[in-house]
């Protein structure tokens, strides 16, 4: 049987080099505690691609010009009632202007 947890699992991708600092700040924030352990996070690397428009203001890549990026994706997971301060956490230590960031439910199995 399956109840709706308290918990939410946070994803975001980041380049490789700004990664540690991302990481340390969802830790910080209140991430990745579960249990008597904190800072739990996992991580996948992966390539991020994307197209700055006009009116963008990129920290990598030029307007109008495909750029690809080594990025990594951390995953770990959060109190809802924590949500609101990781994610303001994620955006001042992440480079982008506009970071991917996704919130899924989880759940319990009783």
């Amino acid at each position: 049987m399956l109840k709706p947890s308290n918990y939410v699992k946070i994803l975001v991708s980041v380049p490789v080099k700004d990664a540690a600092k991302v990481r340390q700040a969802m830790g910080q924030a209140g991430a990745g505690r579960q249990g008597n352990y904190e800072f739990c996070s996992g991580s996948i690397m992966q390539v991020g691609r994307f197209k700055p428009t006009v009116g963008a203001k990129p920290a990598i890549g030029q307007i109008g010009k495909l750029a690809l990026v080594n990025e990594e994706l951390i995953q770990t997971i959060c109190h809802k009632k924590l949500v609101k301060k990781v994610i303001g956490e994620i955006k001042k230590a992440h480079p982008y202007e506009e970071p991917a960031i996704d919130i899924m439910p989880r759940y319990d199995i009783i």
